[in-house]
């Protein structure tokens, strides 16, 4: 075990927040916010297409209602479950 793991170090919580914070919210931003260069989509929009293409939802096919998208979206694709 190294000598920084056994001894608790002081830290000023601000400046620990102040951090933390910023590298959260950059990750969601990179994460989640900026639409991919790829293909100018975002991770959900890119879930609701692929829902939608695995329901055969069409411009041919016969009409669902979006809540069926959204629950199979939140159902099966979404991160947390």
């Amino acid at each position: 075990m190294s000598d920084s793991a056994r001894e608790i170090l002081p830290i000023n919580i601000e400046d620990e927040l102040k951090t933390s914070y910023l590298d959260y919210a950059m990750s969601v931003i990179v994460g989640r916010a900026l639409p991919d260069v790829r293909d100018g989509l975002k991770p959900v929009h890119r879930r609701v297409l692929f829902a939608q293409s695995e329901l055969s939802n069409n411009w041919n096919a016969a009409y669902k209602k979006s809540a069926r998208i959204v629950g199979d979206v939140i159902g099966k694709y979404h991160p947390h479950g």
